[in-house]
């Protein structure tokens, strides 16, 4: 049995896709949670979330921030306001995960940044210097990471972040779809979505 690291061993979405049996689909009405019916947004989290936005683009403009400040700043505050460090959600921080490949000798290893509501939400934050790259480069770590819910039988989904950009994915079965980019960099607006959407995955827990 051989261990590789899930960040050498998935590399391409064409390699995730092949280790795992995954395909992309297409269907319009794959992954309606992240802009169908979202729920609306009161005026008290309206207002910390312009304060959240402020201050990140305050400090975004300063330069690139480091993966750990895009938490602190972005992330960690975003959880907060949508509710989803509090009863009934559980929160797990840097959880460690094995992926056994079907039909193989390999096992992939790996580190979740932030894993909520009780195993189907995995939290993937990038470094905001690795922007040129855009919140994509992680889809491939990114399904691997959800193959390891231990929930295959219910939809499981991911919020990836570099701070400029997010990116929703949902795996059901085999199958994957995503969202569009969301760019809180360019206006609040596009991360009220986000909190919409992190609000609308919330409730199918509830």
């Amino acid at each position: 049995m051989q261990t590789l690291a899930v960040t050498e061993a998935v590399t391409t979405i064409v390699e995730a896709e092949q280790k795992f049996g995954l395909s992309r689909s297409e269907l319009k009405d794959f992954f309606t949670e992240w802009y169908d019916e979202l729920p609306e947004m009161n005026s008290s989290d309206r207002a910390s979330l312009e304060v959240l936005w402020r201050r990140y683009i305050y400090h975004r403009s300063g330069g690139h921030l480091l993966k750990s400040t895009v938490m602190l700043l972005l992330v960690s505050p975003l959880l907060t306001i949508t509710g989803l460090y509090d009863p009934p959600f559980l929160l797990k921080a840097e959880e460690s995960v094995l992926i056994k490949i079907s039909d193989s000798e390999e096992t992939l290893q790996g580190r979740i940044d932030v894993l909520v509501l009780r195993d189907r939400l995995w939290i993937i934050v990038l470094e905001s210097k690795k922007t040129m790259l855009s919140v994509w480069s992680a889809l491939p770590q990114t399904l691997a990471y959800l193959m390891a819910s231990p929930n295959s039988d219910r939809s499981t989904f991911a919020m990836l972040t570099n701070g400029d950009d997010i990116v929703f994915v949902k795996l059901e079965g085999k199958q994957y779809g995503m969202s569009q980019v969301l760019s809180p960099l360019v206006n609040q607006g596009e991360l009220e979505v986000a909190w919409r959407v992190l609000r609308k995955i919330a409730e199918i827990e509830v």
